[in-house]
């Protein structure tokens, strides 16, 4: 029997040791003291030095059999090589783009979030993932891109994030997904959804993790803010124990209703798939109570603790904890408890009031459909765990349905213009019985934006899908919708929004002209000011009109690519240095793959495309790719008997 002393948690290492051998000599018991055969690391995977866990953790992975086998499988999924290149946002690619089967829902791991997170990223998987397939170093050959168990993709199983300062965070992954190296994934045979829900239960649970730190050697891993890496293999050797149908039921319903409650939670985010209406507004299409979600979700917790502990023979004493430490999730929304005013009308609290706001907005540009908020449409019924995802979400407006302003894709910041957001927001607010706040203009101009990019921007991309494009002093915005977005756009900003303006503000200063020594001192500044607006309008329409006839947007490029020529235009400053930095990589020749870079620079464009591959597949042109001579063998020379001798 060997002697060990942990002393991790204490910061003053010397007088711990110096403490803990005193007591061990004078027969008091120290928790910091552990005896351990050396023999029965050998039970261990790798053999890790884990002294500190009881005899029933390291016994486990003798008594349980294994993750990988009887039917079950992890994997490592999909490196891209260049995510800038091949992911995208789920909003930011059209439904119809979907529908081919080119963009294809892609988990790539996340913030901490067990049994559901919404997958918020797409990949260009187009043809079987040709692009990225092709995807090498043109001048050694050397396959930049991993695409591994490409036989797996679109099964329906379970994914995690690969590294992680917080738990194993086990969860749903949704048939039709690629899944990617950061974000592996697990599998059974047959894709039986009871089966993986099981599976699914087990793996959140306090015992499984304990099993799994083990052999990272990591219990306390977490004390020093270190991050750690649940690798595929580490959970392929992770046991689990034998399971009777009772088991497997009760754990399977324990997943199915933990995942229901957060999928439920998630319906108040408006970039998430599930999204129904905001919190303020939540509750009048169904039950919504997160005090109340949190709570059960803590017992349903505790039940699978429970019963892992009875499967694995645990006791608490051997993991030290029976309901998981308090871990912070990254909150998946914000949805303080919803108010009513004695007219009946939904006040909503600060907290709601960016949300509610924002989600107006989308229901003026036609994104999202006001009449789940009057009743007027219902929310469809909760779909299977491993579904497909859905194009839409249930909160938008569905295809070919009337919007609840009709526009042509443009909105603008004009008192009293036809297409104003700021009076359509506050007739949104009015048909769903909600009182709109005074500041609704001031709101748009100033903060609306930056909220918006900041609720659109995942995985170091930024997406955002309202564009304002203002002139100089940024007294006057046109408000650009991207799913819209053309080729015509801009030709439809200068004819129909500010042409007109220009007029307007023509004869405004006409009438003031014409008073001529008659003005008063009001006039004079009235004059001033239109002058300058004028000024403002006229730069304004002569850069549209300069962008106007080479700007051949493509959704398949995405926000950033696409919003980049226009960089001029944004007043939001570090959007707007995002865009200028992405224009000069464009101009450069760094990003030829985009269908933009072949729209302005088409000559550099098909030029590497023949020594490209991977750049001809994505613009159609693999006619022009001319693979590289087969490099000649060498041949080993041979020394004839004696020729040295």
């Amino acid at each position: 029997m060997t002697q060990f002393l942990r002393l991790l948690a204490d910061n003053d290492k010397a007088t711990a040791l110096s403490d803990a051998c005193a007591r061990l000599r004078a027969g008091h018991a120290d928790e910091r003291h552990f005896q351990v055969e050396p023999h029965s690391f050998n039970d261990l995977p790798g053999k890790p030095f884990a002294y500190w866990v009881s005899a029933a953790l390291r016994t486990a992975f003798v008594r349980s059999p294994a993750f990988e086998g009887s039917g079950r499988t992890a994997k490592q999924g999909l490196a891209t090589a260049d995510d800038f290149r091949f992911v995208r946002t789920w909003w930011e690619v059209r439904s119809k783009q979907q529908a081919t089967d080119k963009w294809i829902p892609f988990a790539k791991g996340g913030a901490y979030s067990p049994v559901y997170a919404d997958p918020y990223l797409m990949v260009n998987w187009d043809r079987g993932g040709a692009e990225i397939s092709s995807f090498f170093d043109p001048k050694t050959g050397k396959l930049y891109s991993r695409p591994q168990s490409t036989d797996f993709y679109a099964r329906p199983g379970l994914t995690w994030s690969l590294r992680t300062k917080s738990r194993l965070s086990m969860r749903v992954l949704p048939s039709g997904c690629v899944f990617s190296h950061k974000g592996p994934a697990a599998f059974v045979i047959g894709d039986d959804g009871s089966d993986l829900l099981t599976i699914l239960a087990l793996c959140t649970s306090v015992a499984f993790h304990k099993l799994v730190e083990v052999q990272l050697a990591a219990a306390d891993a977490r004390l020093g803010g270190a991050a750690q890496s649940f690798e595929v293999g580490v959970i392929q050797t992770t046991p689990l124990p034998p399971l009777g149908a009772t088991h497997r039921q009760e754990l399977a319903r324990l997943a199915r209703r933990a995942w229901s409650i957060k999928r439920t939670m998630d319906t108040v985010r408006e970039s998430s798939h599930v999204f129904l209406l905001p919190a303020s507004l939540r509750k009048r299409i169904g039950q919504y109570d997160e005090e109340e979600m949190q709570a059960e979700l803590s017992l349903i917790q505790f039940e699978i603790d429970r019963l892992a502990f009875e499967l694995y023979g645990f006791t608490d004493a051997d993991c030290g904890e029976r309901a998981p430490a308090a871990e912070q999730e990254v909150a998946a929304s914000e949805s303080p408890d919803e108010e009513s005013d004695d007219d009946g009308a939904v006040e909503s609290s600060s907290g709601d009031r960016e949300d509610l706001l924002s989600w107006a907005a989308g229901v003026a540009f036609g994104h999202f459909d006001w009449r789940l908020a009057t009743g007027e449409r219902l929310a469809p019924p909760e779909p299977d765990p491993f579904d497909p995802l859905p194009a839409r979400s249930p909160a938008m407006l569905p295809e070919g349905d009337q919007p609840f302003h009709a526009n042509p894709g443009i909105l603008v910041d004009d008192p009293g213009h036809l297409h104003d957001p700021a009076h359509v927001i506050e007739e949104v607010l009015s048909r769903v019985d909600v009182a709109a706040p005074d500041d609704v203009r001031r709101w748009l101009q100033r903060d609306f934006f930056p909220f918006h990019l900041s609720r659109y921007s995942k995985s170091r991309r930024k997406a955002p899908i309202y564009w304002p494009l203002g002139t100089s002093s940024g007294s006057w915005s046109l408000w650009i919708y991207y799913p819209r977005l053309t080729s015509q756009t801009l030709y439809t900003a200068v004819n129909d929004f500010v042409e007109p303006k220009l007029k307007e503000v023509g004869e405004q200063l006409a009438a003031l002209r014409g008073k001529g020594t008659a003005r008063t001192r009001d006039d004079e500044k009235q004059f001033e000011a239109l002058q300058s607006f004028n000024g403002e309008l006229i730069e304004l329409r002569d850069t549209l009109l300069k962008l106007a006839p080479t700007y051949k947007p493509n959704h398949d490029d995405g926000v950033q690519i696409s919003a980049a020529p226009l960089w001029p235009l944004f007043r939001h400053k570090p959007w707007q240095k995002l865009l200028k930095e992405t224009w000069a990589k464009l101009e450069k020749g760094e990003y030829d793959w985009a269908h933009l870079a072949m729209n302005y620079w088409p000559d550099r464009a098909r030029e590497k495309c023949k020594t490209d591959k991977s750049l001809a597949t994505a613009h159609g042109l693999e006619n022009l790719y001319v693979a590289p001579a087969a490099a000649a063998k060498k041949t080993r020379s041979t020394k004839k008997k004696g020729a040295d001798e």
